[in-house]
């Protein structure tokens, strides 16, 4: 049978009074302008009886939930089975969240449940629309435009990947572009305005570029990577999606036509190791976050609440419009909800956390999924492990685990390692985490290679 292929695009922009996430803590940022509309948008890849989907969705988060009911309604209406449809999100900061994230963004339920159905409809008609194609893989890099924001001079992961499926005409009608840098570089323009942020403008470019092309971009491996600090500047913001699109457009012009044909996926569970609380620390935070309700106190709050609550503890209070009363306050109403939260199991919760790794093979690329913000050092391992060079390693997918830092993180106790966990209500990961999530990627694109499960 031959390979058969189709893409759909549908709006998850949220009707208004929706808060945006990401940003900083209970800043009740519902949006006053969209700036460009949120999308989902999912390709489908059909051949020899099996059927795989990748949906990239213009969220910050979407837990297990969501991709479970969207998971429910693709499979009511096409061959696709659950555990061949990968959910992932972008991890835009002017985007709401489908994934419980403890103060930085409220979830609104109806808004959910539209997002939903759009991203389940994208994969639907997507399949319902697919055609004979020809798959093609390529790739590049992006040298000097991004920095690992927790050490100097730390690795980054500079590839990019790129998908592109032909017509019976020869001409492209389908892309998927996957590259690793927190989409934050435009928020700084109107923090209140809906945005794709870079993405958008990489997509938005390639489907200027190549009339008929639908392009969808799946964020990768950014837990500890941002672009380089002067990009943020609002005069200077889009220089970052300008040049990735540039070295997209080359690779893209440049693939090659897979040596390898066929479709697969695998869907595996496993299981990390969490570090319990310490109660001792939990009661001070909790003690802390009372006292400077009640008081107002905002002395010594970068080096006791702001040590690893925020990631750039002076730069802070801009997003309160430099009222540093307002940003203590805000510090210690989340170390009191978040301690009240976890105390009455802290003894007894299991230090393991279950969660899906996914492997989707489109002929010989291969994409490995998984659901947190997964830090360089990982994502190179992985590279170095598997065989095929074609490689897309997709973060913020299936599930949201916030980040995963490696052990240079876990022993420093930083934000990503110490605080992100707070967000979404688990113990914090250990320093053999990440390794275990890279052997059930590993795995999972094993089983892919023959098919999958």
């Amino acid at each position: 049978m031959a390979l058969e292929v189709g893409i759909y695009r549908t709006d998850i922009t949220p009707p208004w009074g929706v808060e945006l996430a990401g940003l900083g803590y209970y800043l009740e940022r519902s949006w006053t302008r969209v700036r460009d509309e949120l999308k989902a948008t999912a390709i489908v890849a059909c051949q020899d009886g099996r059927s795989v989907a990748l949906v990239a969705a213009d969220l910050m988060y979407a837990d297990a939930e969501f991709t479970r009911l969207v998971r429910e309604q693709v499979a009511r209406y096409t061959d696709i089975p659950p555990e061949a449809v990968c959910v992932s999100v972008s991890h835009s900061h002017s985007a709401p969240t489908a994934g419980f994230a403890r103060g930085v963004g409220d979830q609104d339920l109806e808004y959910l449940a539209l997002a939903r159905r759009q991203v389940a409809t994208a994969v639907i008609c997507a399949w319902r629309q697919r055609r004979p194609a020809t798959l093609w893989a390529g790739r590049t890099t992006l040298e000097g435009m991004t920095f690992n924001r927790t050490r100097q001079g730390g690795e980054v992961d500079s590839q990019v990947s790129v998908l592109r499926a032909d017509g019976a005409d020869g001409r492209p009608f389908a892309a998927v572009v996957n590259f690793h840098a927190h989409p934050t570089v435009m928020m700084y323009m109107d923090q209140r305005e809906v945005s794709r942020d870079y993405p958008g403008y990489v997509v938005d470019t390639l489907e200027r570029s190549l009339p008929g092309l639908t392009a969808m971009f799946v964020q990768g491996s950014c837990g500890d990577v941002n672009f380089n600090m002067d990009l943020w500047e609002p005069s200077r913001c889009l220089e970052a999606g300008r040049a990735l699109a540039g070295r997209v457009l080359e690779a893209l012009g440049r693939a090659r036509r897979m040596e390898e044909e066929g479709v697969g996926a695998c869907s595996l569970r496993i299981q990390l190791p969490t570090k319990r609380y310490a109660r001792e620390e939990v009661l001070r935070e909790n003690a802390e976050g009372h006292y400077r309700l009640k008081s107002g106190d905002t002395a010594g709050w970068r080096e006791s609440l702001g040590r690893v609550m925020v990631g750039q503890p002076d730069r802070f209070p801009e997003r309160y419009d430099g009222d540093v009363g307002r940003a203590v306050k805000a510090l210690a109403r989340f170390a009191v909800e978040w301690t009240e939260e976890v105390l009455p199991d802290l003894d007894t919760r299991p230090e393991t956390m279950e969660t899906e790794v996914q492997a989707l093979r489109f002929g010989d690329l291969y994409a490995a999924a998984h659901g947190s913000e997964l830090f360089t050092s990982f994502s190179l391992d992985l590279r170095r492990r598997w065989p095929h060079p074609d490689l897309m390693v997709v973060g913020y997918a299936n599930c949201s685990l916030s980040y995963m830092p490696d052990a240079h993180d876990v022993e420093r106790r930083s934000y990503a390692a110490a605080q992100s966990p707070k967000f979404t209500g688990h113990f914090p990961f250990t320093a053999a985490s990440g390794a275990r999530l890279v052997d059930g990627m590993l795995a999972a694109l094993a089983q892919s290679k023959g098919g999958g499960n």
